[in-house]
């Protein structure tokens, strides 16, 4: 399973974030996720918003990044605004 994850430094505007999850639920093969993070073991939280889309494997992940679908959802998160981290995760 790969999942690709995004942390934000900050919790997006809710209606324009739910803008942004519409265009990455159209990304094909893969299943979106997204919310608050609303604590962490000792302090308060580095980030405040986490999403992630999971994909069944490395084949289906591989395809669904060089959709325009994938594409669009980067140019959407740059056009937000707001500092993030993407990370890509192989998980057995």
């Amino acid at each position: 399973m790969v999942r690709v994850f995004v942390l934000y430094e900050q919790e997006p505007e809710s209606d324009r974030y739910e803008q942004h999850a519409e265009l990455c639920r159209a990304v094909p093969g893969g299943t979106f996720r997204h919310g608050p993070v609303f604590g962490a073991p000792m302090g308060e939280p580095k980030f405040k918003y986490y999403a992630e889309w999971e994909f069944p494997d490395r084949a289906s992940f591989d395809t669904a990044a060089r959709t325009d679908e994938f594409r669009a959802t980067g140019k959407d998160a740059m056009d937000m605004g707001g500092r993030f981290h993407v990370q890509f995760a192989e998980v057995g």
